[in-house]
């Protein structure tokens, strides 16, 4: 009877339930469509929409790993240094502290939905990383590459299986953790230890222009194989792990060695033949085969997930297969590289913080093994690639820097750590201390390398190889110094180096005509008609005479972008195939000049540094740094944006850029503002107008008109002199440009007046008026007037050479120091530009002139004039920021003002 009425209890109860149930459901109805506008918090997680709550987090990644990054950045830090900062600092570490943070922001329930968009952007990022890794690097340096980067794997991995058995014993009941044998445990950790931040590498030696340095071609070299060798490895890891049986372990390896030979042999023969056939190498990769590429990437991740071997190891591979000809791999990596690194990449790395806890570093025991950590991945590192590299001949300092930069772990160690993770190899309180050892030697890796291998040291590295100076800097060769008036006469540029922008080829093309050889005789010319037979008794003829080299320095920004990186890394088929230096170099031969060129990509702010470095590498007479089209260093298009005066000369960072290329300058340097010279024409409109006469439509209605060739190619050329080391480095540059048959100049000699006002001294570099209190700087001294520079026109014009006397005029004007601006700008009008029909005409100024006065700023004046006025000198800015028919070129002698 009891049993019976508790079945009848038990029925009735879930009866009233059931039915409960069923009414409240009637009645609540489908969840609230209105959001926030029906009560709904906005980071409520919905598992039918987790979109809402997914953006959220996102955002709040991305914005705290951008403003991470702003500071990190001045310190020369990777991003990814801010990114695995940032998820830190939302983990368990500092914010999830905050009662209720974490069940807001990063819910339980929607870890999984996070999870799966970071190991999307794993997967693609891999691919990248596959893409990057030119095997042809490795190949066409295999010796360093296989002696450094097995000595930089060795041995830290050796001491990485070391201090595995403590870690082994001591933390391996963690929760948590699978048990697995210690030789599995081993083989993890001595490839943590072991495999080098390839990526990482490639930006640290791209920001410190270390790539075409013996230290980066090694660096890559080796670090292109240790790449290759620590992923198998890491595979091999993994399938260990994910089968416990020995036999179906090497069922896995097998399986997976398989999947790489079909890949190599079947897939990417196929895979090149329809990119050839679509054009997609030619001419870049159309939608379709970036659809055929990405298609790839998700498939072989596939496969090599199902069987055991972790997905990212496919899209390596196909990274690998993917062609560099034609810079198809960079051009399908500009394409999906925003995304990856922007959204997907912050995610992974803050997942990575969330999991990382340093309250569990709590003892002294485990911060031991913290610090015996760290020493070991620096140790095996630097040791072993230190040794490598001086066996390969290198200096020690040169050889301790190979071995600091294969140090670094970056990005790569913490993708590895986070695969150990998961696949419960690591307890989160191991993972933690292998978070911090990565983080130490990535932040390590910039400023070590800054301190052993700064460009002083490489310079005197360079000098010292070629033979310049010994090894304590004492030049072999002690030159004697020609007086003044013999160094201006004999003096000639035969070593110039021209920085190549698109926007300025005429103007530069047109003095390469100009410095050439205008006498040289065609080959066929000379082989109708021998030379006769030489007296051995006579002089050589001018026939001996060197040629003008040139080399021609084209500068490309490097970006954040990984692309950029890579266009750095393969920067010798950027030489020889980028259109700008090509044409230069087809000019430049006809016009019977040596040609060599180079194309570097640099951050912007390491221009300047960039052409002073290659000025001193070249040993270049004349440095040529045309002033940009449009008022910027990276604007540099076929058809340029139409700007105004006032902002070709206003960018910021292009002034920037003019002012320390001649503050650090190694020789004479010429700044050439272009204005119709070379017979080019500028419109100030925009389209054509319409014409006002009424005529039928015909075929030659939408052409243009038709240039006639230029008859008329001579040039003259106007120079003020001052005196002072640039303007004699001016007066140089003006005689050898007079020697061609073309140029016809005038020298205006400026003679003050006594009782004009002295103007205040300009400090070398600065160009800001001096205090009148204070005492004037051995730069400034150097750029003062002296008793040689007064008779120094007259001793020259006694002097000229008869084939230069009937084409160089000079004029004697006497000024003050009030009107000397004033009457050098009308005798210039007077002088230039008059011959409409000519190749156009120019005016030469020095750069630095002490007894000239500086205007200051007002609060209220515009600060263009004042900024080029202290880039260009005085001189400068005012004759190319006015109405002058003429080009400007504005020169400053090297040295710091030294002859």
């Amino acid at each position: 009877m009891a049993s019976l009425v508790a079945t009848a209890t038990e029925t009735l109860l879930s009866t009233v339930t059931v039915t409960v149930g069923t009414a409240a459901a009637a009645a609540t109805g489908p969840p609230p469509q209105g959001g926030i506008l029906e009560g709904v918090m906005p980071n409520a997680f919905i598992a039918s929409n987790p979109i809402q709550l997914f953006i959220i987090q996102a955002g709040i990644i991305i914005i705290l790993c951008r403003l991470l990054y702003y500071p990190l950045s001045f310190f020369g830090q990777p991003r990814v240094i801010a990114e695995v900062v940032g998820g830190i600092i939302l983990g368990p570490s500092v914010l999830a502290r905050i009662p209720g943070f974490q069940a807001a922001i990063f819910p339980t329930e929607s870890m999984p939905v996070l999870n799966n968009a970071a190991n999307i952007g794993l997967v693609l990022f891999l691919f990248l990383i596959g893409l990057e890794v030119d095997i042809r690097l490795f190949t066409s340096n295999w010796r360093v590459a296989l002696s450094v980067g097995l000595a930089g794997m060795i041995l830290p991995f050796g001491l990485g299986c070391g201090i595995a058995y403590g870690l082994y014993y001591q933390f391996k009941d963690e929760p948590n953790t699978v048990q697995i044998d210690f030789g599995v445990y081993a083989l993890f950790i001595g490839t943590a230890l072991a495999i080098t931040a390839f990526p990482v590498l490639c930006r640290i030696l791209s920001e410190l222009n270390l790539l075409g340095t013996p230290v980066g071609v090694t660096v890559l070299a080796a670090g292109v194989g240790n790449d290759v060798v620590g992923w198998i490895l890491l595979a091999l890891c993994v399938a260990l792990v994910n089968n416990a049986n020995g036999l179906a372990a090497l069922w896995v390896l097998l399986v997976a060695v398989g999947w790489v030979l079909f890949l190599v042999f079947a897939v990417k023969p196929l895979f090149h033949w329809a990119l050839r056939k679509t054009g997609s190498i030619q001419n870049g990769p159309t939608q379709a085969m970036v659809g055929v590429t990405i298609l790839l990437v998700l498939v072989s991740s596939w496969f090599t997930s199902i069987i055991g071997v972790h997905a990212i190891f496919g899209a390596f591979l196909v990274g690998l297969i993917c062609p560099h000809d034609g810079g198809f791999a960079i051009h399908v990596t500009e394409k999906i590289e925003d995304l990856v690194t922007v959204l997907f990449l912050p995610l992974y790395f803050a997942l990575s913080g969330l999991s990382t806890d340093l309250g569990l570093l709590n003892d002294g025991i485990t911060w031991g093994y913290v610090v015996g950590v760290i020493a070991v991945a620096f140790t095996g590192k630097i040791v072993g690639g230190t040794l490598a590299a001086r066996a390969m001949k290198l200096v020690w300092r040169e050889s301790l820097t190979i071995g600091v930069l294969m140090s670094c772990k970056g990005l790569v160690e913490l993708i590895v750590l986070n695969i150990g993770l998961q696949a419960r190899i690591l307890s989160q309180k191991t993972f933690t201390m292998f978070v911090v050892m990565a983080l130490v030697t990535t932040v390590s890796t910039t400023p070590l390398t800054k301190w052993l291998y700064p460009p002083w040291y490489q310079k005197k590295l360079e000098q010292w190889k070629r033979g310049e100076i010994d090894w304590d800097g004492k030049p072999l060769q002690d030159p004697s110094q020609p007086g003044p008036l013999a160094q201006i006469q004999n003096a000639e540029i035969r070593r110039l180096l021209v920085y190549l922008r698109l926007d300025s080829l005429p103007s530069l093309f047109t003095f390469m005509s100009l410095l050439g050889d205008d006498k040289a005789t065609p080959r066929d010319e000379k082989a109708q008609n021998p030379a006769p037979e030489e007296d051995p008794s006579q002089p050589p003829l001018s026939q001996t005479r060197r040629p003008l080299e040139a080399h021609a320095l084209r500068i490309l920004e490097l970006t954040d972008r990984t692309s950029s990186v890579m266009k750095s890394t393969e920067g010798d088929d950027y030489s020889r195939r980028d259109p700008v230096v090509n044409a230069f170099r087809t000019f430049s031969q006809l016009h019977d000049v040596a040609i060599s060129s180079s194309v570097i990509i640099a951050p912007e702010d390491s221009y300047a540094r960039t052409v002073v470095d290659q000025a001193s590498t070249q040993e270049s007479d004349f440095v040529l740094i045309p002033w940009s089209e449009v008022g910027s260093n990276t604007e540099d298009q076929s058809i340029p944006h139409r700007v105004s005066s006032e902002d070709r000369f206003s960018g910021k960072s292009h002034l920037e850029f003019i002012r320390q290329s001649l503050t650090t300058a190694v020789c004479d340097t010429g700044i050439f503002i272009g204005n119709r010279f070379g017979g080019t024409t500028s419109s100030s409109t925009g389209r054509p107008p319409l014409p006002r006469t009424i005529s039928q439509v015909s075929m030659r209605s939408q052409r243009e008109a038709v240039l006639p060739p230029l008859v008329d190619k001579s040039h003259h050329v106007f120079f003020p002199y001052v005196g002072g080391v640039d303007d004699r480095a001016a007066l140089r540059f003006v005689l050898q440009l007079a020697k061609n048959r073309l140029i016809t100049a005038t020298i205006a000699n400026l003679r003050f007046s006594q009782n004009g006002n002295r103007g205040s001294a300009v400090s070398e570099g600065d160009m800001a008026p001096a205090s009148p209190v204070s005492s004037v700087s051995k730069g400034a001294i150097n750029t003062e007037v002296t008793a040689e520079d007064i008779t120094l026109i007259a001793s020259l014009k006694a002097n000229l050479p008869t084939e230069l006397a009937s084409r160089v005029n000079f004029v004697d004007l006497s000024v003050s120091n009030s009107s000397v601006v004033e009457e050098v700008t009308k005798l210039a009008k007077d002088t230039v530009g008059k011959n409409s029909l000519n190749a156009g005409d120019v005016v030469i100024v020095g750069r630095r002139h002490p007894r000239l006065p500086v205007e200051a700023r007002t609060l209220d004046q515009s600060n263009t004039e004042y900024d080029v006025q202290k880039t260009i000198g005085v001189f400068g800015q005012v004759l190319a920021m006015g109405d002058v028919r003429a080009s400007v070129l504005v020169i400053q002698a090297g040295n710091s003002g030294s002859e």
